[in-house]
């Protein structure tokens, strides 16, 4: 581990991942040898409301798309973690959050000196799918949105420094307003076993993300540069997922009826929704990568797997969902 209480820079400290990552960084057992966890220096547009005190964060308010938050920020830092990203609508933000706000960190984090870097990205980068049993870069990447296009390209600037590069699959915990929303509406609007329930999927509990996040940060030997798939080492079928988000209350009670794929399409295509045929199929197709690499390298439990943690998170879904508490 690190041979001192040297800062981590957090980008998107304060997003899902990041504030999940932020508390894993924070924790003392970050540290094999007992000592204190680093100093964290956190951008973040917004300092969050509740977070953790300045005694245990420096919080700088800025952006990635203005040069001027990002300079000076990695000065005296041991490591930069990168989580910042914009997954919305607006490619122009895309490019601008994705690709050239992660040129920018680099290069200010290359000017500093700064001798190790990880970085967020996402399976999605590899497109459509069915995927099973992928290894890293063991198909082409054909990203099918602005979204995983602009995430590649911010990759290439983050391997170019040699960074530790992280693709998960489905991150699921408090916090995740975009996953399990989506798969409630889908259940909803296709209301059957998809397919018998069989898609393998990689998924990862975000407070598992999180700590194994915080290993790359200060695993001393450093992770060598490269790029690895970060999921919990055992996919998940859906079928399993939606069942056990249903017995939290967080989905409806799963339907008897089991219909084909293409059955499932034509009722998603004719009821009308907000979440689209790309999000159904990576749900109820295979998009399973070979993940358990970077737990060994940094000698990071993987956990019990996503399903055991869905309890942990329940009553934060329903909250957000607007369900009733005991539902």
């Amino acid at each position: 581990m690190l041979r001192d209480d040297g800062t981590v820079v957090v980008t998107g400290a304060s997003g899902f991942i990041g504030s999940h990552a932020l508390r894993a960084l924070l924790d003392p057992r970050v540290r094999s040898d007992g000592g204190p966890a680093p100093r964290v220096r956190a951008l973040v547009r917004r300092v969050p409301e509740g977070g953790p005190s300045l005694e245990s964060v420096e919080w700088v308010r800025g952006d990635l798309t203005d040069p001027g938050s990002v300079r000076g920020l990695c000065e005296g830092a041991r490591a930069v973690v990168h989580l910042a990203s914009y997954i919305g609508g607006d490619e122009g933000l895309c490019e601008a959050v994705n690709v050239e706000g992660t040129r920018l960190l680099l290069e200010e984090a290359a000017r500093a000196g700064v001798g190790r870097v990880v970085h967020l990205s996402t399976a999605a980068v590899y497109g459509s799918g069915p995927h099973r049993g992928v290894a890293v870069d063991g198909i082409p990447a054909e990203p099918a949105s602005a979204v995983s296009r602009t995430r590649l390209a911010g990759e290439g600037h983050a391997r170019r420094a040699g960074a530790v590069v992280l693709r998960p699959g489905i991150v699921l915990g408090a916090g995740d307003r975009w996953v399990v929303p989506a798969l409630r509406e889908l259940v909803q609007r296709v209301p059957a076993e998809w397919d018998g329930g069989r898609a393998l999927l990689t998924v990862v509990d975000a407070g598992d993300l999180a700590r194994l996040i915080a290993a790359v940060a200060v695993a001393e030997p450093p992770v060598p540069p490269g790029v690895h798939h970060a999921g919990h080492p055992e996919p998940v079928r859906i079928g399993d997922l939606l069942a056990g988000l249903a017995a939290q209350g967080v989905l409806p009670p799963r339907p008897d009826a089991d219909w084909p794929l293409p059955v499932c399409l034509e009722r998603l295509r004719t009821t009308p929704g907000r979440a689209s045929e790309r999000q159904f199929r990576l749900a109820a197709e295979d998009h399973w990568y070979l993940a358990d690499d970077l737990w060994k390298l940094t000698g990071c439990p993987p956990g019990p797997g996503p399903l055991s943690r869905l309890v942990d998170s329940a009553a934060w879904y329903r909250t957000h969902l607007g369900l009733p508490v005991g539902a």
